[in-house]
């Protein structure tokens, strides 16, 4: 957008404004496909994300590497298959996910350490922090697959990410994850990103009131009053969990490649209510 005049700057500055004060300070959590990385308007991208960080916005970035993924098999001419919308992770394909993954990381490092004078990145300050916030464990016999090194977000050191943040860090993330043995999964996109805030009001181990929104899934975060019904009154149970994360996503439609999402959101509500309610 053109600013010709001084004019034209207060009142585009003015009517930001709002914008600055509703989300300085707040945290917000960015996922990306290896398409997009791969793509010549990335740089654009990660112009809009130092803006945001000029702000106070605190990102949390993650990226996929489905393509570079593929095109490193094709190169060895080693073939996997999905199982709903999941990647059958064998070795060789293990390997490429982790070349993938550390070269994905590097370039975008890169890419955020830009500062050059008369550019958007001028004077920009980002300092990078990656590394095991990511606990994970194998999802196992999918249809009567093993999906052998694919598996799923077991915990996120929220913790440690929120340190990373209060030191004006910015936090990316890659889709691998590694469990309390040293064992390394391939991990989806969207598990790594999906997100579900929730608030319990418990009293003596019933719920009294719950809070409950899911972030990517859809197009854009939504609030679940149905998984809300679910819970309150409740004893605050695995049973209850599973069937607020139910009411959550009942009548959700999935596409062919998509169809994963639903049972991934289901296990990260039943994830995050177990958590807030420990």
């Amino acid at each position: 957008m053109a600013l010709s005049t001084s004019a034209d700057f207060v009142k585009w500055f003015r009517s930001a404004a709002p914008y600055i004060h509703a989300f300085g300070g707040r945290t917000f959590v960015i996922a990306f496909g290896g398409e997009v990385v791969a793509d010549a308007r990335f740089l654009a991208l990660i112009h809009d994300l130092n803006l945001l960080a000029s702000l106070g916005v605190r990102l949390v970035l993650v990226h996929g590497a489905r393509p570079q993924i593929e095109a490193r098999l094709k190169e060895l001419k080693h073939r996997t298959r999905f199982v709903r919308g999941l990647r059958i992770t064998d070795e060789v394909a293990l390997s490429c996910a982790k070349d993938a993954s550390g070269r994905m990381r590097i370039e975008i490092e890169a890419l955020l350490s830009i500062a050059l004078a008369n550019s958007p990145m001028a004077g920009s300050d980002i300092r990078v922090a990656s590394g095991n916030f990511v606990t994970a464990k194998p999802i196992g016999i999918v249809e009567g697959v093993d999906l052998v090194h694919t598996g799923e977000v077991r915990k996120i050191d929220v913790k440690g990410i929120c340190d990373r943040l209060d030191h004006n860090e910015l936090v990316l993330l890659s889709p691998l994850g590694y469990s309390p043995t040293g064992e390394i999964f391939n991990l989806a996109l969207e598990d790594v990103a999906m997100s579900a805030a929730v608030a319990l009001d418990l009293a003596n181990g019933t719920i009294r009131d719950a809070r409950v929104a899911l972030g990517g899934v859809a197009t854009k975060p939504w609030r679940s009053t149905a998984a809300e019904r679910a819970l309150i009154g409740k004893r605050a149970t695995p049973a209850t969990f599973r069937a607020a994360a139910e009411a959550a996503l009942r009548g959700a439609v999935a596409h062919r490649d998509n169809a994963f999402k639903v049972e991934l959101a289901k296990r990260t509500l039943v994830r995050a209510l177990t958590e807030v309610s420990a």
